[in-house]
């Protein structure tokens, strides 16, 4: 880049500087992640205080890989970060914000099948993370087990998609039905909603793992963001 003239001599050094990390002494931010084909580092809000959050992301906006997003997060890191990025985009739902997209969108569509609307929250943290990393997104919501004619009417749109990401809480008993009408791959994603038996999440979490049907995959509890990265890489792969 200093050869072509995009970049001085004094901006490279800077950057030289921060190779492979950089230290904000809370934190030290993984530039040589995006090197690694990995994209860069993303920001679990959750714990962090809203100064620290908006600190990082600012590191990682110095930087030119994709993309740039935080998970987790509650209103008071929106703002800080908003504070400084007015462009950046706040999903209070889900506590995602996107900074940065990937501008490449690797072909076939991802689509995301949300149980109840109590599982919203963490459907739409896959649904943004996946069209953050470039994918074309369809999210489908309130097909739940309990009355699966509403699945069986969108047969037709579920097979034409390349992934399926399907949330569900309580039993988690979704993701089979799911996989029983798809010839993808499936990843299911339990979510921690349900009444005392649910244990947050861990009988959704067993049942999906003791999935029948071929092809499901699972993430951990209400981490839907894991699982709209998994599409991705899924979909990028095809394209490769």
């Amino acid at each position: 880049m200093v050869a072509e003239g995009q970049l001085s001599v004094t901006e490279a050094e800077a950057r030289f500087a921060h190779l492979p990390f950089e230290d904000l002494g809370f934190a030290r931010v993984d530039h040589h992640r995006a090197v690694r084909g990995l994209g860069p580092e993303v920001i679990y809000a959750r714990s962090k205080t809203p100064e620290q959050v908006a600190a990082i992301a600012t590191a990682l906006l110095r930087r030119e890989g994709a993309p740039v997003l935080v998970t987790k997060a509650e209103e008071a890191h929106a703002r800080a970060v908003l504070d400084g990025h007015p462009e950046a985009s706040w999903h209070p739902r889900s506590g995602m914000i996107v900074l940065r997209r990937v501008s490449r969108a690797p072909s076939g569509t991802v689509m995301v099948l949300c149980a109840g609307t109590s599982d919203l929250p963490v459907a739409e943290e896959a649904s943004v993370t996946a069209e953050a990393f470039g994918c074309g997104v369809d999210l489908v919501v309130d097909v739940g087990v309990a009355g699966p004619h509403r699945l069986f009417a969108e047969v037709e749109r579920l097979q034409r998609s390349a992934v399926l990401i399907v949330v569900a809480g309580m039993e988690g008993a979704l993701p089979s039905l799911a996989a029983g009408l798809f010839g993808g791959p499936v990843i299911a994603v339990p979510t921690s909603v349900g009444y005392g038996a649910a244990f947050d999440g861990l009988a959704a979490l067993l049942g999906m793992l003791n999935s029948c049907a071929l092809g499901v995959s699972v993430v951990n509890i209400d981490n839907g963001f894991g699982a709209g990265v998994i599409a991705a890489r899924m979909l990028a792969r095809g394209d490769s």
